[in-house]
């Protein structure tokens, strides 16, 4: 009976779990209290049964969910992969997950470049579908100063790619079993991810345009701000990936918790080239420079 029962193949049947179900909860939460919370910023009001719901808890109640599902989902995987469940055939599935977790992010910054160039190149017709003001047929719109991109993009531009170097250095560090070059190179990594994110809220701070007041404003700051997001996102892996190498958690030959987190980091790196040769130097070629 006992053999009937014995593992003879390469993969991980996984035991029952319930972080998928209290995850699809947590993001149900979440995306209603979102949308409420938007009502909210907006000034208008929900009530249900006498009770007023326009407000950001349910929102943040469902994003707690979600943070405990992925430190709970996340930790069971790391003690499988302890346990020896991640076999080489699950170590490659793993990989090609992450690989079309990527790829799924590359077709979203897509549509956001798609939205920038179609705006761009098609001035007045944005323009006139948007319902926004008038372009004057060129762009930057008529009236719009730019921020200048050898300015703070072009630091944020030097940062990310030291931080892509640092990241590097800590793989091959990891490696040669270099735990300490491992532990420097991701303390570097952090601490550029933090400076960069530091200097785009200054940016966004002293921008001459808002949001919600013309077409360019909204494009400008969709891509770039969604790409802030990603930076934030990847330094909270690697700051994960520095506590677990500070505590022996990585091998040379086990660390596919940080090659993803590398590999995330070089598809934000990658992006921002794309933002800043295309939204800050491109795009302001012939426009107004603003003088902060």
């Amino acid at each position: 009976m006992a053999d009937a029962h014995q593992k003879n193949h390469d993969y991980h049947i996984i035991d029952p779990s319930p972080w998928p179900f209290i995850g699809s909860i947590g993001a149900l939460i979440m995306a209603i209290g979102g949308i409420i919370y938007m009502r909210d910023l907006a000034g208008g009001s929900l009530d249900i049964f006498g009770m007023e719901l326009a407000s950001p808890w349910l929102f943040f109640i469902g994003l707690l969910i979600v943070l405990y599902t992925m430190f709970g989902w996340w930790s069971d995987c790391i003690k499988e992969s302890h346990e020896g469940h991640h076999t080489p055939v699950v170590s490659l599935h793993l990989r090609y997950g992450m690989i079309m977790f990527i790829a799924s992010e590359v077709m979203f910054f897509v549509a956001w470049f798609w939205a920038f160039f179609d705006a761009a190149i098609y001035a007045g017709e944005a323009a006139q579908v948007a319902r926004v003001e008038h372009t004057g047929g060129q762009w930057p719109p008529v009236g719009i100063e730019v921020l200048d991109p050898m300015h703070l993009p072009l630091y944020n531009t030097i940062i990310l790619l030291l931080s892509g170097t640092t990241v590097t250095w800590a793989h091959h560090a990891l490696l040669h079993g270099n735990r300490k070059g491992l532990i420097q190179g991701l303390v570097l990594t952090v601490l550029l991810g933090v400076l960069f994110t530091c200097v785009q809220a200054y940016e966004y701070a002293v921008a001459p345009f808002a949001f919600k007041e013309s077409i360019y404003g909204a494009t400008f700051f969709m891509a770039t701000g969604f790409h802030g997001f990603h930076v934030l996102v990847g330094t909270i892996f690697l700051i994960v990936c520095l506590i677990r190498a500070a505590s022996g958690d990585f091998t040379p030959k086990k660390h596919f918790g940080f090659e993803a987190a590398a590999w995330y980091w070089h598809f934000v790196d990658v992006v921002w080239l794309f933002l800043f040769f295309s939204i800050y130097v491109w795009a302001s070629w012939g426009a107004a420079i603003y003088a902060h």
